[in-house]
């Protein structure tokens, strides 16, 4: 009894801390409207790293070369490609002025180095205002650009945007992969409103060649093959230079793993990077996560136990409702409101894949950049 005793008031110390987090940090995102900021029309730069994308380039770049902007350019990045995306990158370039091409080839002290090619590519870039995605992103709207660039101020020199993923009908694997980027883009929303923004995702993300330079780019993790999105955001991100932008045509859009196994490799690199990061963000991230771990491994132990049930079903359920509550607005906000009738499932399922990451991160190195 000494044992359900303590797994008990462990339990109310988890549900309390849980409680914190989502009344206190992620209803800061779930509560805020997004300005419709003016018009700037700044010259911008769209940067594109590709490594073997000669056929996400040949479907998605047409997007991007068809913004609703006046003045951009666009700055294709071939990272040692051993298939056509160079060829398909000239086919490009042939047709379009604004198109400008970076050829990197293996270098032995930055072999297979991400950050490498993108430094090269921010070099070349001609403008002060740099936007990335990914050669297998699309923009939803012809309006990205715009909304993107409009965040941008003399404060404001880093904006973090939202990438989804594209939906696949009856695929459960495709309903984790996003929700797990809905929870990790309301944390980093949440956390950025309240002024200790920590990430940000490569997929749709901004930043000033002004802000790169002064920061000494990538140089402080260069070493850490991942990382050139939410290492760097870590890195310069303050409450003053950091804005958001959430509006549904500023989104991007990528397609999803359709492998839990290949699925599990990019989750590893992806939270591989995280032992990098400050350690206040660590330290709340290390939190939100071994709460949520705890809830449902407390809550099924009195369950079974059938140990002062009522208590624990009380509870239990405030946690979901709140969890409900804070979560409906945003899945809303970031179209992904499809994934509300399963969140309790997802949640588990996530934490479960979370735990099996880290401990194959302990064991064994992931793999990088293809």
């Amino acid at each position: 009894m000494i044992f359900l005793d303590f797994i008990f008031y462990a339990f109310i110390a988890v549900v309390v801390i849980q409680a914190i987090f989502y009344i206190f940090f992620f209803i800061k995102f779930t509560l805020l409207k997004q300005e419709k900021k003016s018009r700037k029309n700044i010259d911008i730069s769209v940067i594109i790293c590709a490594k073997n994308e000669a056929e996400n380039l040949q479907n998605f770049l047409p997007l991007i070369i068809n913004q609703d902007y006046p003045d951009f350019e666009i700055v294709l990045i071939n990272d040692a490609s051993h298939d056509d995306t160079l060829k398909v990158m000239e086919q490009f370039a042939s047709q379009h002025e604004n198109i400008k091409i970076v050829n990197v080839k293996n270098n032995e002290t930055f072999w297979g180095n991400k950050k490498y090619a993108l430094t090269l590519g921010i070099k070349a870039s001609k403008n002060e205002f740099l936007l990335f995605t990914d050669a297998d992103c699309k923009p939803v709207s012809k309006y990205w650009i715009r909304h993107m660039s409009s965040h941008f101020s003399k404060k404001k020199q880093l904006v973090l945007g939202y990438g989804g993923y594209s939906k696949i009908k009856n695929s459960l694997l495709n309903k984790l992969i996003r929700f797990e980027t809905l929870v990790t883009a309301m944390h980093y929303f949440s956390f950025a409103k309240l002024g200790i923004p920590y990430m940000g995702v490569g997929r749709n993300l901004a930043y000033t060649k002004n802000e790169f330079f002064k920061n000494n780019g990538f140089i402080n993790h260069i070493k850490v093959q991942s990382g050139d999105d939410d290492l760097f955001v870590n890195q310069v991100a303050n409450k003053k230079n950091t804005a958001i932008c959430f509006l549904k045509n500023g989104f991007t859009e990528s397609i999803p793993k359709t492998t839990f196994k290949d699925w599990f490799k990019q989750k590893r690199r992806h939270v591989s990077t995280a032992k990098y990061y400050k350690l206040k963000h660590k330290i709340l991230l290390t939190l939100i996560y071994s709460s949520q771990l705890l809830f449902w491994v407390f809550a099924i132990a009195l369950f079974i136990t059938t140990y002062n049930w009522q208590i624990v079903l009380a509870l239990f359920l405030f946690r979901i409702i709140i969890q409900y509550t804070i979560f409906g607005i945003p899945s809303k906000k970031l179209k992904e409101n499809d994934l509300l009738v399963l969140l309790p499932f997802l949640e588990v399922f996530l934490i479960i894949v979370q735990l099996t990451i880290f401990i194959n991160n302990l064991i064994s190195k992931p793999n990088y950049w293809k």
